[in-house]
């Protein structure tokens, strides 16, 4: 059965990184990059949600990790919030914008599976128990779209 043992495994960690990749690029494209102010808090925010993912997983308890989890999907909400100025003042096209929001959209949606299996998850965390923590990921009966 996968296992998961380091936050680079995690599904959702993994897409973290490709969107911050993805708006690093966005970013790097004239006019975007000139707004040096928009352009700062849209990556400072992609970062943050692939961030917390890494730092709740790595607090050793499910409780602490939701905790996380809820501030990396507020980023995800904050990334989305930033893609309209950038819309508005036209640094992106409408086409640019619907993909980059649906990206974000689904990283949510990914934040919030993993939210939900770790609420009803068996294991607590390696907090409480001295070897290191592995969350199944493929556990009979359980659906954990996004791990």
């Amino acid at each position: 059965m996968p296992t998961v043992k380091r936050f680079e495994d995690l599904k959702v960690w993994q897409d973290a990184r490709a969107s911050v990749n993805d708006i690093y690029e966005l970013t790097r494209r004239r006019p975007f990059k000139e707004d040096r102010a928009l352009c700062w808090r849209t990556r400072d925010a992609a970062i943050s949600v692939m961030s917390n993912i890494a730092e709740g997983f790595e607090r050793g308890s499910n409780k602490e990790f939701i905790q996380a989890l809820f501030i990396s999907r507020g980023s995800a909400g904050e990334v989305r919030s930033q893609l309209y100025p950038a819309l508005d003042q036209q640094y992106i096209t409408g086409a640019v914008f619907d993909d980059r929001m649906n990206r974000c959209e689904a990283l949510s949606r990914q934040i919030v599976a993993l939210i939900e299996y770790l609420k009803h998850a068996q294991f607590k965390g390696d907090k409480f128990r001295e070897e290191r923590a592995t969350y199944l990921i493929d556990a009979p009966g359980a659906s954990q779209p996004g791990i």
